[in-house]
């Protein structure tokens, strides 16, 4: 049974590829006629579908089945909806795919992540604060209320625990309040009402981040915000699929986002606000180092437990 957790919107294009018939009777398309493609909570639900729509299309059309999107309301709904088989495809953090990796005992495999548009891979981690606050750094925040995303965001609380234990700062005993926001955009919603004095949040560059696109939608202001902290680069925001499927599946599925920048760049661009490249394979080697971060975020949590 899918989780209540997810909202699931119906989405492919008008030219999809019809008759399965045509296919051979052993095609995977005969055994999956539907394809899940799930992503985590960046931003509200219809952002994300507005984002994703015209993508989604262009898949359903180029591997000739239907795909249809589901926004998972929070991490865990995604990693669990693999878990269970019902998501084939999930656009991950690099946290909460290493925690699917691990909690499917590598039933799920990276192939992807974009590619910056100054050709780099990886984003990095980045602590607002309101633009009249004085603090300078995370030690000026004692006593304070911090927000973080979620407990499965890389950029949104393992790399900002990360770094708070490298200064010293255990966050249960330095700050007020620990308050999970659920997204990247409620963190700033919640830093912009003054529910929390400091919100981690993702990072590519100056114009390319949660805040600029928060910008352009009208929902705040650049100038109310201002940075005090930005981590070492992240690896890169994989999507991932189901290991089990078939390996003639896996293939077009790869293909498909790969030729998108050129077979679609409308669609393509629509996801980033034509701020990335393309697309870069990836395999679970890759992120090495997120799983050596996970360790020790697990680590901390049964100490504190």
């Amino acid at each position: 049974m899918l989780t209540r957790r997810m909202m699931t919107l119906g989405l492919m294009g008008s030219a999809l590829a019809p008759a399965t018939a045509a296919f051979a009777a052993d095609d995977w398309r005969a055994k999956y006629p539907e394809i899940v493609y799930a992503t985590i909570p960046a931003e509200n639900a219809s952002g994300v579908t507005e984002r994703y729509a015209p993508f989604i299309a262009y898949l359903s059309k180029t591997l000739g089945v239907k795909v249809t999107l589901r926004i998972a309301t929070d991490y865990a709904a995604a990693i669990e909806g693999q878990r269970a088989g019902n998501i084939h495809i999930a656009g991950y953090g690099p946290a909460s795919y290493v925690r699917a990796y691990s909690v499917t005992n590598g039933g799920v495999e990276p192939f992807n992540t974009t590619i910056n548009a100054d050709g780099s891979i990886g984003y990095y981690s980045v602590a607002y604060v309101r633009a009249e606050d004085a603090a300078k750094k995370l030690e000026d925040l004692k006593g304070k209320n911090l927000g973080l995303v979620d407990p499965n965001s890389t950029s949104g609380n393992n790399v900002p625990r990360f770094a708070m234990n490298k200064l010293g700062i255990d966050p249960t005993k330095f700050f007020s309040k620990i308050v999970y926001t659920g997204s990247h955009e409620n963190a700033l919603l919640a830093l912009k009402s003054g529910t929390v004095d400091i919100a981690f949040n993702w990072w590519n560059s100056e114009t390319d981040s949660n805040l600029t696109r928060m910008v352009n939608k009208n929902m705040v202001k650049a100038e109310e915000f201002r940075s005090i902290f930005r981590s070492d680069l992240i690896a890169g925001s994989p999507n991932a699929y189901l290991t089990a499927l078939p390996a003639e599946m896996k293939a077009a599925i790869a293909k498909a986002f790969m030729d998108a920048p050129k077979a679609d760049k409308a669609a393509f661009d629509k996801l980033s606000d034509g701020k990335d490249l393309g697309f870069k394979a990836v395999t679970h080697a890759d992120y090495k180092a997120v799983v050596d971060l996970q360790e020790f975020v697990d680590q901390l949590r049964k100490q504190k437990s």
